[in-house]
């Protein structure tokens, strides 16, 4: 069973390593989490290893100057690792063989900016592209706005490297349920070959897991998402801590904690975490 807890700190000294989501546990997307600074400037102080795991688009240098202009300093943490990063170094490293891409990104220019280093090339022409590169959608946008690009990808046949397969996001006091991961799911759904980076698949776990150099058994991933942070913890071997107010806040103002939970992964299929907070400190 799920064990509640009121801080971090009740459990911290069991773990080499806490790893943190990102969007929906140190900030929601627009402003940092109340207490989240004074937990991790405490932990840290008290000698624990921090590390941030996110899904991503960008690289890791990118996220780490987010990370810093909510407030957080960038020194708090041995690691950032995000999915885009894992995905530009498996290009770096000719893992993916794919050079030419059809952007789909939430803000013009940001794929130029993740690939600076690499040796590929980007193009609107759906028919030159060798592949769909995913890394952000558009605030406000809906499934229906990108059907024409999924039919020419699926006539063409060619693949999509989706770098962030969340489903939804927070945006300060409201959640984008349309995120980069529902239009890979239905590219896939609907037949297109998509290769995922980032949570919850074992990839990018296995990556951060390498870079810390500590057994599964002593990592605690801390996230909002069960689909994502717990299901891909559990998945690696890795314990988890499952924020509440985050991404699934709205039912958990209204529901009992361990109620509420058991209905969420009943419905989805998930492993329940092994412990729950209802926001970081």
């Amino acid at each position: 069973m799920t064990r509640i807890i009121e801080t971090l700190t009740d459990i911290a000294d069991h773990y080499e390593v806490i790893v943190l989501d990102q969007w929906g546990v140190l900030h929601d997307g627009c402003s940092p989490y109340p207490e989240a600074n004074k937990t991790l400037n405490h932990l840290a102080s008290a000698g624990h290893r921090l590390a941030v795991l996110s899904n991503s688009g960008k690289r890791a240098k990118s996220n780490a100057d987010r990370i810093s202009q909510m407030g957080f300093s960038a020194n708090l943490f041995d690691t950032i690792l995000t999915s885009g990063e894992v995905l530009w170094q498996d290009i770096n490293k000719s893992v993916v063989q794919h050079r030419i891409f059809f952007p789909i990104e939430r803000t013009v220019g940001d794929s130029i900016h993740w690939a600076k280093g690499l040796d590929v090339d980007f193009t609107t022409d759906l028919k030159a592209a060798q592949a769909i590169l995913l890394m952000g959608l558009p605030d406000d946008t809906n499934l229906a706005e990108w059907q024409r690009i999924l039919n020419g990808a699926l006539d063409l046949r060619i693949p999509m490297y989706c770098s962030n397969p969340d489903i939804s996001s927070p945006r300060g006091s409201k959640i984008i349920e349309i995120s980069p991961g529902v239009l890979a799911h239905e590219f896939q759904k609907r037949g297109g070959e998509v290769f995922f980076y980032g949570k919850p698949y074992g990839h990018t776990f296995m990556t951060l897991q390498r870079t810390l150099g500590v057994k599964s058994s002593y990592i605690l991933m801390v996230g909002d998402s069960l689909e994502h942070d717990i299901a891909g913890a559990h998945a690696s071997g890795w314990d988890s801590l499952f924020v509440s107010g985050g991404i699934h806040r709205n039912l958990f103002t209204k529901v009992e904690p361990q109620k509420a939970l058991r209905s969420l992964t009943r419905e989805k299929n998930l492993p329940l975490p092994t412990y729950l907070i209802r926001t970081l400190k």
